[in-house]
């Protein structure tokens, strides 16, 4: 039966993106969620159910068919990504780094002998991808990176460290963005597409962390790691273009990400508020908890629209959206962590026992609240595009 939020979401869809979002939903629920929780527990990356992503098409839905892909269209895409996420942010966050940060900078800026070597193996999964951006002294500010690539005969040296690494334990490919000259900030970043498997001076160490143990987060650590010249992506000192490029994309699959945990905030809310009674009536019933479920269902459905408008700006050929991504993904971020409190509230001291997901997916979706770019670097940016500071 279609519930009342069933209906928003699926206002202006296409038949196809509605097949989308049924067959995504279906799978998430029966091969997905019922193993998220024991796998937070036992700390366990998910390798089993990632294996279940290739042969529906899931891991490549941004990749081209002639590599191997499911590529149908953006919307699409947010909707897979809105739908996994809604039920793990762990198995979402595999196909958000793999397409929008990793195949996408390859399809956009890569060779041809790039793409004919790492899309079909991202698409078939055999290679899962890493995005080794972030940095213990910088975070946001990708610009003020310490990180070096030095030329040498026949590639480059690569040293520095790189923290909060999604998928580091598991990757076949790296995408690493380094300084050849850390004095033109901006002017030296330079991308690399990077085999640890193949590559000496790479260090993968633990990064524990209070949630997401599943996701076995990592500091990656680079001494004089050296890579061939065919590593490059685009060219060099040209590598922050390529890395705007890819953080709009990924913003995108973030803010969808974040609509579908804001989404899980509220199916979990609506029928604790039904069953749990108070006072002699269900708590369901009372003005301030309808507040709060009201709360919650009008800010999903604001950042799902921010994000199919993005999204149908990206179909249309639109080429840089940044403005309509910060706003996407800083309504979306905001939306999962308030929905994640309030659904906390409607709990009481359940929501933070072990017996109820609600305290999990708050600690989550504060994590893509500064993933991406945090709250407050968004805010910056779309105040500049609107003052006329920044430029598209």
């Amino acid at each position: 039966m279609q519930t009342p939020m069933d209906r928003l979401a699926d206002f202006d869809l296409t038949p196809d993106q509605r097949q989308v979002r049924e067959i995504v939903r279906d799978f998430a629920q029966k091969e997905i969620l019922p193993y998220v929780e024991q796998y937070e527990k036992e700390e366990r990356y998910p390798l089993e159910l990632v294996a279940k992503l290739p042969p529906l098409g899931f891991m490549a839905p941004m990749i081209p068919e002639e590599y191997g892909g499911a590529f149908q269209d953006v919307v699409s895409y947010g909707i897979l990504m809105e739908e996994l996420a809604r039920v793990d942010w762990v198995i979402a966050s595999v196909v958000s780094v793999a397409n929008s940060l990793v195949a996408g900078s390859i399809l956009k800026f890569g060779t041809d002998a790039q793409k004919q070597r790492w899309l079909p193996q991202v698409a078939d999964g055999s290679c899962l991808c890493s995005a080794c951006l972030t940095e213990p002294g910088g975070g946001t500010d990708l610009g003020n990176m310490k990180s070096t690539a030095t030329k040498v005969a026949g590639g480059w040296r690569l040293n520095g460290t790189k923290v909060f690494i999604s998928h580091a334990d598991h990757a076949g490919l790296f995408f690493v963005v380094a300084s050849v000259d850390l004095s033109k900030k901006h002017g030296g970043v330079t991308a690399f597409l990077v085999d640890p498997r193949e590559t000496e001076g790479i260090t993968i160490g633990a990064f524990p962390m209070r949630t997401l143990k599943r996701d076995k987060l990592a500091e990656v650590h680079f001494e004089d790691a050296f890579v061939p010249d065919d590593a490059l992506l685009g060219e060099p000192g040209k590598g922050f273009p390529v890395l705007g490029s890819a953080l709009d994309t990924g913003r995108f699959s973030v803010a969808a990400r974040c609509v579908g945990q804001a989404q899980r905030c509220l199916d979990l809310a609506l029928p604790y508020a039904l069953e749990r009674e108070a006072f002699g009536q269900r708590i369901g019933e009372f003005q301030m908890i309808q507040q709060k479920i009201s709360d919650m269902t009008c800010r999903t459905q604001a950042a799902r629209n921010a994000v199919y408008q993005l999204g149908r700006m990206k179909d249309a050929g639109v080429p840089r959206a940044s403005m309509e991504s910060s706003m996407a993904k800083l309504m979306a971020s905001q939306a999962a962590v308030q929905n994640a409190l309030d659904a906390i509230q409607i709990h009481g001291g359940y929501g933070l026992s072990e017996e109820y997901e609600v305290g999990r997916l708050l600690l989550e979706a504060k994590s893509l609240e500064f993933g991406e770019g945090t709250s407050e670097l968004h805010t910056k940016m779309i105040a500049e595009f609107m003052l006329g500071i920044r430029k598209q």
